[in-house]
């Protein structure tokens, strides 16, 4: 017995290679496939239409071919309301709730698309009828604030789901729409598409990155910076400190081994014990990072440390001296930890999720682990550039999801001063 679902292709599906991927889905997951419609755009801003039917031998793989093709941007013709259950507990979702993607989502019900609110991956999909005069109040993750008493839909991580909350289960009822690629120019995300490369000509490339950057604050926008400890200890820390300072950088996430060795650098002129300019490394250099750590303890924190100048210059001097949004993660690896790190993991993936949602433009410097852990909570519509000497870095990060992420492969020493020179010279014309 064959079992079939009809489902529906819109947008310019042919040139961005949705078609492409829904069709090899399908051969992929073995079933098999009928076109019924298919309604080419002829012109640059025409969209096509596909109306296909999709067969499997048994329910369980329909059920898998469906859902990659959802992810994908299929509808099922005539789709029914989304269908919610309750959570019955505090944490808890039902069975065959529904795990977001990160692409802009909508939801039907009552019999009208919602947009879905401060979309991410792998959160639950809740739905307010009435929404309450306190939404979001007090709620750690994703609740929107406001109500104007029409239905909402958001995402909610899985530890904030309440007792009561209507969790949308299966894909019933919801459209996925992932972006695409510009068709042509598209400035430097229209440049740089095609993943991961070593070999694109990097002063080119960087600078097409910088102009990316000063449109967006240009356009009111928020730029994010990731930063991991060797962009400190490559050298590369007053260039970023010099962004800063002219007021390209509106948030700052990293950890506290960054902030640590920034820190001392201003303290000793030293990263981890080392002189970055002469390569030297005084005595007892290997204890600067730990007395840094006591010195910052001492006076109560990072912004009380430049008040009383103690640090004078770095990237911290002046993310605190220009009121950058900053956010330092523990790990179970940190010294100290300095008085600023947030080591309970939940409240940093919270505070990292505020900043996230609010970037218009995220460049991550040599850091895996952060890297990835901002790239779990941007929308696919964030623009996004990770730079590492090891590919392995970048490719981590479109593999878990983050596939609008921009991938250089270089050292991060050069990136960033060269960067940091070619917005900054626009300031001097």
């Amino acid at each position: 017995m064959t079992h079939s679902r009809t489902v529906e292709l819109e947008g310019h599906i042919i040139d961005s290679g949705t078609m492409q991927r829904c069709f090899g889905a399908v051969m992929d997951l073995g079933g098999s496939f009928d076109v019924e419609r298919f309604d080419v755009g002829k012109h640059e801003t025409e969209e096509s239409h596909c109306r296909l039917t999709v067969s499997a031998d048994d329910p369980e793989t329909l059920r898998d071919i469906l859902h990659e093709l959802h992810q994908n941007g299929a509808v099922l013709e005539d789709p029914s309301e989304v269908e919610l259950v309750a959570a019955p507990a505090d944490r808890v979702v039902p069975p065959n709730f529904y795990s977001t993607t990160n692409h802009p989502t909508e939801v039907l019900y009552d019999g009208e698309w919602i947009d879905v609110e401060r979309i991410e991956m792998d959160c639950a999909l809740v739905v307010e009828p009435e929404p309450a005069a306190d939404a979001g109040e007090g709620n750690r993750a994703n609740a929107p604030g406001g109500t104007d008493g029409s239905p909402r839909a958001y995402t909610k991580t899985l530890n904030a789901v309440e007792e009561g909350d209507l969790v949308a289960t299966d894909q019933s009822g919801i459209r996925v729409n992932p972006p695409e690629r510009p068709r042509s120019g598209g400035g430097a995300f229209g440049f740089m598409q095609g993943g991961v490369s070593a070999e694109r000509p990097s002063e080119s490339t960087i600078r097409e990155v910088a102009e990316e950057l000063r449109a967006v604050k240009d356009e009111g926008g928020d730029v994010m910076v990731v930063a991991g400890p060797a962009v400190i200890h490559s050298g590369a820390g007053d260039a970023l400190a010099d962004l800063v300072a002219a007021g390209y950088v509106d948030a700052l996430s990293a950890g506290n081994g960054f902030a640590t060795h920034d820190l001392e650098r201003s303290i000793y002129g030293t990263s981890l014990g080392m002189n970055v300019e002469t390569l030297e490394h005084p005595r007892k250099g290997h204890k600067h990072h730990i007395w840094t750590i006591s010195e910052i303890i001492r006076v109560g924190g990072i912004e009380a440390a430049v008040a009383e100048g103690i640090v004078t210059e770095g990237v911290m001097y002046e993310c605190v001296e220009n009121d950058v949004d900053t956010v330092l993660a523990g790990s179970v690896r940190d010294d100290g930890p300095l008085p600023d790190t947030i080591t309970d993991a939940v409240e940093a993936q919270d505070a990292i999720r505020e900043q996230a949602h609010e970037a218009d433009l995220v460049i991550m410097l040599a850091t895996l682990l952060h890297s990835v852990a901002v790239g779990n909570c941007l929308p696919s519509t964030t623009k996004t550039v990770c730079v590492d000497i090891d590919p392995a870095t970048v490719t981590q990060l479109l593999d878990r999801g983050s596939a609008q992420a921009i991938g250089m492969v270089t050292d991060i020493g050069t990136f960033v001063p060269t960067l940091a020179e070619f917005v900054l010279e626009g300031d001097d014309a």
